[in-house]
């Protein structure tokens, strides 16, 4: 294969005059920590609401939350965005339609909007089976104690629930990070827009995307080992995390 390696290219200045290709490569880099956080955050919440309400004994509750990880975990992310980034704001009224797509870094907030709703249906499956895995001791407890549901759940099953299930909110969280990238179809240009920007510039196509391929290696590790040492922390002797 006749081609030319330049791993200096890193250190030359890039053609929109912000720096050197290193700078958009780390600007990448950043925003897609950024939007990676605020899905997560997104997922946590509606994850947490959606898992408690598939537990509960109340049939519609359930059905409530049947609905929802369904509707979100079997459609593509893809289609997902485009959804609310190209459709939603046509099936608005004029005025609330406008207002989205005027919104200042609407590529952004769709993106982390979107993403965080496509992970938590992710996150309630694995919130309802920690609290499904937990004895009936735990509830008939909290029962004993006079503790409302709403206590019972708050103060007794969630805080556990959440240590049992902290590895594969590990892999979820992972996921969360590589989910970014697909927003690149709606014009968000993260890490892996700002690669490919870089091998449109420069031609040097293995070393922009080798480059974010160690990046995205790098975040995967500090999450693996941040993670690891929450779980050595907050495990509880007898259950799945503990010793």
């Amino acid at each position: 294969m006749n081609y030319n390696w330049n791993w200096h290219i890193f250190f030359e200045p890039n053609p929109t005059g912000a720096g050197t290709y290193l700078d958009m490569l780390v600007a990448g880099l950043l925003l897609t920590i950024k939007t990676a956080l605020l899905a997560w955050v997104i997922a946590l919440i509606f994850g947490t609401i959606i898992g408690i309400l598939r537990s509960l004994p109340s049939r519609t509750a359930s059905w409530i939350g049947f609905g929802y990880v369904e509707f979100f975990r079997n459609m593509p992310l893809l289609v997902q965005l485009f959804l609310w980034f190209f459709v939603l704001p046509e099936l608005l009224p004029r005025g609330a339609g406008l207002w989205l797509k005027q919104i200042p870094n609407a590529p952004f907030w769709t993106a982390a909007i979107g993403v965080g709703l496509f992970m938590s249906a992710r996150v309630a499956v694995q919130l309802a089976a920690g609290i499904a895995s937990l004895p009936r001791g735990q509830k008939n407890a909290a029962t004993a104690l006079g503790l409302t549901t709403a206590q019972g759940y708050r103060y007794v099953l969630l805080p556990i629930a959440f240590r049992i299930i902290l590895p594969p909110l590990t892999s979820e969280f992972l996921n969360t990070i590589k989910n970014t990238s697909v927003a690149i179809t709606i014009g968000l240009i993260e890490l892996t827009g700002q690669a490919r920007a870089m091998q449109e510039f420069s031609f040097q196509v293995f070393e922009a995307f080798t480059a974010a391929t160690v990046m995205y290696l790098a975040i995967n590790i500090v999450v693996v080992t941040g993670m690891r040492f929450l779980e050595r922390s907050l495990a509880i002797p007898g259950y799945i995390t503990g010793k």
